[in-house]
């Protein structure tokens, strides 16, 4: 007999994504947001906050955010990541070759989501942080990873077959190995990334290098983008030893 999911914790499970994407965010513009009930909603949050995942913003207004939890979760499963561990040398010695801030990505759930970051020493940098979502059509790590998939497959995650645009960007990322999103996600920060694969060749995360576009102008992204196609090919090695 297959056990059946519990939709209360689906429910939970939901609204706290939901804070974390849009706090501080109150009880009515989270039911909006997710088309529930308000009493439903309600009683997920005064549970969340029990259990110590969420907070109230002392604004007089009753509105939610993130507690320091997730972040203790999170650096616990960092701490066993094999994937994590093993990406962190390689991002520094990235980042020591090009002086940017250098991200590991990996696709989650119809997303691509900033595991890792190592900042720039710069004091002007990009500084994504950890869980930040990322776009997938348009960053430079969606772009890395789904040059390495096909369309249908690439249709099955973002709902629709490449074309225009996106397609082109494609072809450009398969064609030199390394993705680019010159500033089209934020203007004045451009991106650079390289997908890794596994020993089967299936993209399992992209690595990024993400600079003001004044550090990273143009002449500069062949040199920066081998850099960052020879350590994604680095990490993939160490993701099949890690496999194997």
């Amino acid at each position: 007999m297959a056990v059946k999911p519990l939709q209360s914790l689906q429910r939970a499970l939901v609204v706290l994504e939901a804070v974390a994407e849009h706090q501080p965010i109150g009880v009515g513009a989270l039911c909006r947001l997710l088309d529930e009930d308000k009493s439903a909603v309600q009683r997920v949050l005064v549970t969340l906050h029990e259990a110590g995942w969420i907070r109230p913003i002392g604004d007089g207004a009753t509105r939610w955010e993130l507690s320091t939890r997730p972040l203790v979760v999170v650096g616990q499963a960092q701490r066993r990541s094999g994937l994590v561990a093993r990406a962190r040398p390689v991002m520094a010695s990235l980042r020591e070759a090009t002086g940017e801030t250098v991200i590991l990505a990996v696709p989650d759930a119809g997303r691509i989501v900033a595991l890792e970051v190592v900042e720039s020493r710069h004091l002007v940098r990009t500084a994504p942080h950890v869980g930040m979502v990322l776009p997938p059509e348009t960053g430079a790590a969606g772009l890395a990873i789904f040059a390495h998939l096909d369309d249908a497959s690439i249709a099955t995650y973002v709902g629709a077959t490449p074309d225009g645009t996106f397609a082109a960007d494609l072809a450009d990322a398969r064609r030199r190995g390394w993705s680019l999103n010159p500033g089209v996600v934020h203007t004045g920060a451009t991106s650079i990334g390289a997908g890794v694969l596994d020993a089967a060749g299936r993209p399992v995360a992209a690595v990024v290098v993400s600079a003001p576009s004044d550090r990273l102008p143009p002449d500069a992204y062949p040199a920066t983008g081998v850099l960052v196609r020879e350590a994604a090919a680095a990490l993939g090695h160490a993701v099949t030893s890690l496999i194997a």
